[in-house]
């Protein structure tokens, strides 16, 4: 059996299938190659709104939670594989699959909610990176936070490297992470029986499940889910029965050994909150801060700089995977590409808007509660991504043999049930409280967004089971036909040429007479951008200004003698917008131009007059790599 996918809307489409596994390889290189895409999901569960909840539970409760871990682990172990098996077979991430699948009106609601999700997560990510800095430098935490936008071209970065590169570098900061754990374990010296103890579960009370159900919601991350769908299609595999069992069997051997590595990490923090802070009767200390300033009295002075350290890292390293997932989400249910810059600018501004709000005005001591906040709202997240991932990976017709068997739909299902119903609780106990203690706006502000989210969640759960009949996509991609009925040869009458008047002139005037004919005219453009031009425009007479006329009329002077048909243009002032301007006045029904190759900070130092040129022209735009 042969599975292909039904379109070209390639997931992460930079980096789809850019790891070629199909190369013969032995032994553990061959397993290597597939190995890496569960580490970029699993920074998400070792990111700093874990350490809050962590910190909370193990501060207030010691070891007793430890079992809240383990369950969310053995959890987030089923769910991950479901979402790569997804991938994997058929080449689709979760965002794609639900839009084909679900009417525009349920995938508009299924999309704001994941966006949400990373926002939160995004949230999580801002502070705990800007709590890090203040910890390590003294910094405000205001301007901690606002320094996190920088990150933005450090991602743009690890994607032009690729993502072999991207998966090095986050590998490299998880072990950063793991070592300074481990050292500060060591330092602690936590009871092995006390433990052990923390694995029995447990009755919780409201403070206590609120806690666990943020830690869920910290570990079982509903972005994670997206992700995981599409980061799997980065490996090239043989779409065979063979080549598709063998990948599913690898990267269920790479999101073990990495979501173990994560759950070391949680339950690292959680037992040295509670062997550090619960034992010693400090069992308020649930901030990060608190935790990082009375370490020294406990572990000594290296223990609080390693506490710090690796809270940068988390917040690095979970920071870069929230944005891909962001990427995932926008493209898949609105087959949307924008920038990547533009797209982390806005992400990371929706996080820090309101976490400044929160500072501002109601100081730095309300942090730890908007990170507990933040875990809260992905936990709530988690059924809007988890039960479409079941129906998805459970039905034979898309998955043909490789749709999951009894007893891991039975699991799925139950897991499922569980957080559902933790969450229904939790939101119950919650909207009690504004009944009791809110105004009206609030009390049915409240009972709308729950009747909608409820209404959403019962429309997930029953239709795939109603509607048994395929569907097509809600949102179409391409038309319903691949046929090639008649093809119109356009020629070209006027082509445009932007010259810079470098060695690469003669590069664009080869390819522009490379696409006209006999009678085809050619309009040669300059931008004379000296500071005299920029201010007085076409009056200027300076000396750049002439020589370059006279450089143009050379340049029209030599086609001439050679038999073409050749006009000269001047522009002054805005490159792209001169451009622009003299291609629409002379009617060119093409445009010839070269682009440089600069990226990232370039772009913004030297412009963009490429794209600002195609988007405001509506003719053919022919551009040269120079």
């Amino acid at each position: 059996m042969m599975f292909n996918k039904t379109n070209n809307d390639a997931s992460l489409s930079e980096v789809h299938e850019s790891v070629d596994t199909t190369v013969k390889k032995n032994g553990w290189r061959r397993i290597f190659s597939f190995l890496g895409p569960a580490y970029l999901v699993s920074v998400g569960y070792m990111d700093p709104g874990n350490w809050a909840t962590d910190l909370a539970g193990g501060s207030k409760f010691g070891y007793t939670l430890i079992w809240v871990l383990l369950m969310s682990n053995l959890m987030a172990l089923l769910l991950q594989g479901l979402s790569a098996r997804l991938g994997i077979v058929r080449g689709r991430d979760l965002a794609q699959a639900n839009r084909e699948t679900y009417p525009r009106v349920i995938n508009f609601f299924l999309y704001i909610l994941a966006e949400i999700a990373i926002a939160a997560c995004d949230l999580a990510e801002v502070l705990g990176m800007a709590i890090g800095i203040q910890l390590l430098t003294g910094l405000p935490l205001v301007w901690g936070v606002s320094i996190t936008v920088l990150d933005t071209f450090l991602l743009l970065y690890l994607q032009r490297l690729g993502i072999r590169k991207m998966e090095a570098f986050i590998i490299t900061l998880v072990g950063v992470i793991g070592v300074c754990f481990l050292i500060q374990m060591v330092l602690a010296k936590p009871g092995i029986a006390d433990i052990a103890s923390g694995f029995v579960p447990s009755a919780m009370n409201t403070e206590a499940l609120y806690i666990a159900i943020g830690i869920i919601g910290a570990t079982v991350m509903p972005h994670n889910l997206y992700l995981h769908s599409a980061l799997v299609q980065t490996r090239k595999i043989d779409r065979t029965d063979f080549g598709i069992k063998q990948a599913i069997k690898f990267n269920r051997i790479d999101t073990t050994i990495a979501l173990n590595l994560a759950f070391f990490v949680n339950a690292a923090i959680l037992i040295l909150a509670a062997s550090v802070f619960f034992k010693t009767g400090n069992s308020e200390v649930a901030e990060i801060k608190e935790a990082h300033r009375l370490l020294p009295a406990f572990l000594g002075n290296v223990a609080p700089v390693l506490f710090a350290v690796a809270l940068i890292a988390a917040g690095q390293s979970s920071t870069v995977t929230g944005t891909l997932a962001g990427q995932i989400i926008m493209e898949g249910y609105l087959s949307l590409r924008i920038n990547p810059i533009l797209r982390r600018l806005i992400t990371r501004l929706i996080a820090i808007i309101p976490a400044l709000i929160v500072i501002i005005i109601y100081g730095e001591e309300n942090v730890d509660s908007l990170l507990i906040l933040s875990q809260v709202i992905l936990s709530l997240q988690l059924g809007f991504a988890i039960i479409p991932l079941i129906h998805f990976v459970s039905d034979k017709k898309t998955m043909g043999k490789f749709a999951i068997n009894r007893i891991q739909k039975t699991a799925a299902w139950l897991i499922a049930s569980v957080l559902v119903f933790l969450n229904l609780k939790m939101l119950v106990n919650e909207m009690s409280t504004v009944y009791t203690d809110g105004v009206l706006w609030q009390q049915v502000l409240v009972s709308l967004v729950a009747l909608i989210c409820l209404a959403l969640l019962i429309y997930i759960i029953i239709s795939p089971l109603v509607l048994k009949s395929a569907r097509t996509a809600s949102i179409k991609i391409h038309s319903e036909t691949g046929i090639i009925n008649t093809l119109v040869i356009p020629s070209f009458n006027k082509i445009a040429i932007a010259l810079d008047f470098s060695e690469n002139d003669e590069k664009l005037l080869a390819y522009a007479i490379g696409q006209g004919k006999g009678n085809t005219h050619y309009l040669l453009i300059h931008i004379v951008e000296s500071a005299s031009a920029r201010l007085l425009g076409d009056k200027s007479d300076d000396y750049e200004s002439r020589k370059d006329k006279e450089r143009l009329d050379s340049y029209v002077q030599q086609l001439q003698s050679r038999g073409f048909t050749a006009e000269g243009f001047l522009g002054h002032t805005n490159r792209a917008k001169e451009i622009v301007r003299i291609a629409k006045n002379v009617n060119a029904d093409m445009i010839v131009m070269g682009a440089h190759g600069h990226t990232a900070i370039k772009d913004f130092i030297y412009g963009e007059t490429v794209n600002t040129v195609r988007h405001e022209l509506k003719i053919p735009v022919l551009i040269v790599n120079l």
